[in-house]
Formats: structure tokens, C-alpha cells, sequence
């Protein structure tokens, strides 16, 4: 018989090939079965709680800015980091830190850091601008998003020193140090903070989005010894917090915030003066 009129499978069964049926249930792969059963058996409770405290803070915040008491809005943002501030600090104390966890503190972070400052300043400042106020509200939100996918991407690949740009919590904060200044000085009823603000917004949206170093106090150890010189620079600090806490949160936070691209002035600086002391040590 011409094996080439033979049917396919005869030929498969004479040449021992045997053809398994397709499997229609997509594959799971290790690392996801292993985080869904860290799931199933539970979360850290202790972590959890205090993210959770940052949500309902930002969720009070904008509650707050719907009813024009946009100086408690801005308190409840602080208040939002204060409590992001210690969810991570006893993860890594009580060695509970989670993928969930992480997640959970990115949603939480939206809404606290993200949503909650962009409505503060729109109905604050930006409302007179009409679509253009609505419009660069929205575009802060958006970096702040993009901003917080980076970091979940960027988690084990970049040094721990150091942020790849402006953190949303630090954006927020600068909004919310603005709000508190403003009233300080008694500039109620002033005309010119939504010109001063609409610059802002789109100054703090593209400082998250962009790939200026900002330091990173997470690897700060207290445990070990330090100059005596920074203990009396942080009882002055502590001092005049109490005596003028607006004024010094907003300057913290300013300099925080343009820290990114003056580092990288002064770098780019440096690097150049090497480059032409290297030049001028070849050319004789």
C-alpha cells in the first residue's frame, strides 16, 4: 500500500504517536498558586488596620471638601500618612509585610494621596478654571496612579535608598502644607491661589511621573550611633514644630519636594567638572 494514501491516523497509531487531548483550563503558574494560598489562609491584621485607617481618612477628606471645611480636609491627608507611615513601619518591625499588603496600601494610597488632595484642590483653587481646573486635578490623579504601578513594578530592581521620583504621599502633603499655610497667613478670600495652584498641580503631577531621586527614609537606622550634632538639630526641629507647625511643615515639604531636582542639578554638575578634569589630564 502507498503510505502516502495511508489515512493520518494509521500512520500515527504504526508509528507509536499518541496525541493527547488539549487542555481548555488556562494554566496557573507557581507563583500565583502560592500567593492565592497565602490568601486562603489568611492576612496580618495589625498592617492591615492601619492602611485601613489611611483609607477612611482620604475618604473623611473628601467628605470634607464637599462641605467646604477644606482646612479639616487637608488635616485628614496628614493624618493619611501619618497612618501609611506606621502600616509599613510595623510590617517591617513585625516582619508581616504581604504581597496583599502591598496591594492594599496601593489602593489606599490612591484614594488617600491621590483622589482626596486632587478634589481638595480643585474645589479649593482650581474650580474658576473650569474645564482647565477640572482637567489638571485629573491629570495629578493619573500620575499618582502611574506613579504608585511604577513602584509595584520597581519593588527588588532599584536601590531602597532612594525613590524614583516624587512620591504620591509627598505630593499630597505638599498640597495639604499649602492649605494650612494659606489660612495661617489669613490670605482668605485672596484671589491669586488659583493661579499659584494650577501651577502646582501640574509641577507635582510631572515631578511623580518623571526619574528624579528622591531619598528614602525607610532605611533610616535609629538603632545605630549618630552624630551628636543631629540630635541637637532634631530637638531645634522638634521645637520649632511646636512653636510654628505650619510653617515648618511647609518648608519641610517644599524643600522634600524640589530636594529631586536640585540632587540631580548638583550630579549632573558634578559630573561634568569630572569630565573636564578627566579632559585635561589626557590633552597636555
Amino acid at each position: 500500500m502507498n503510505p502516502v494514501n495511508e489515512p493520518r491516523g494509521d500512520r500515527l497509531s504504526m508509528g507509536k504517536v499518541r496525541i493527547l487531548p488539549r487542555r481548555n483550563t488556562a494554566r496557573v503558574s507557581l507563583k500565583q498558586r502560592v500567593r492565592s494560598a497565602q490568601i486562603k489562609k489568611g492576612v496580618y491584621l495589625i498592617p492591615s488596620l492601619f492602611t485601613t485607617g489611611n483609607l477612611i481618612c482620604g475618604f473623611f477628606s473628601i467628605i470634607s471638601t464637599f462641605s467646604g471645611q477644606y482646612l479639616q480636609a487637608a488635616v485628614f491627608v496628614i493624618l493619611a500618612h501619618l497612618l501609611d507611615g506606621l502600616d509599613g513601619f510595623v510590617a517591617r518591625l513585625t516582619k508581616t509585610t504581604s504581597q496583599f499588603g502591598i496591594e492594599f496600601d496601593s489602593l489606599a494610597d490612591l484614594v488617600s494621596f491621590g483622589l482626596a488632595p486632587a478634589v481638595l484642590v480643585y474645589y479649593w483653587a482650581l474650580l474658576p478654571w473650569g474645564t482647565w481646573g477640572w482637567l489638571a486635578a485629573c491629570l495629578y490623579v493619573v500620575c499618582g496612579a502611574l506613579r504608585l504601578a511604577r513602584f509595584n513594578v520597581q519593588i527588588g530592581t532599584v536601590e531602597r535608598s532612594y525613590f524614583v521620583g516624587l512620591p504620591i504621599p509627598g505630593a499630597a502633603e505638599m498640597i495639604a502644607a499649602t492649605v494650612l499655610m494659606y489660612y495661617f497667613l489669613g490670605g482668605e478670600g485672596a484671589t491669586n491661589k488659583r493661579f499659584i495652584l494650577l501651577l502646582v498641580i501640574y509641577l507635582l503631577a510631572g515631578l511623580m511621573v518623571s526619574n528624579f531621586r528622591y531619598f528614602s527614609f525607610k532605611q533610616l537606622n535609629l538603632k545605630k550611633r549618630h552624630p551628636f550634632w543631629l540630635l541637637v538639630s532634631a530637638i531645634l526641629f522638634i521645637k520649632l514644630t511646636i512653636v510654628e507647625p505650619q510653617i515648618m511643615f511647609f518648608t519641610v515639604f517644599l524643600l522634600y519636594t524640589l530636594s529631586g531636582p536640585l540632587l540631580w542639578g548638583l550630579t549632573l554638575r558634578k559630573r561634568r567638572r569630572e569630565r573636564r578634569e578627566e579632559v585635561a589630564e589626557v590633552i597636555p
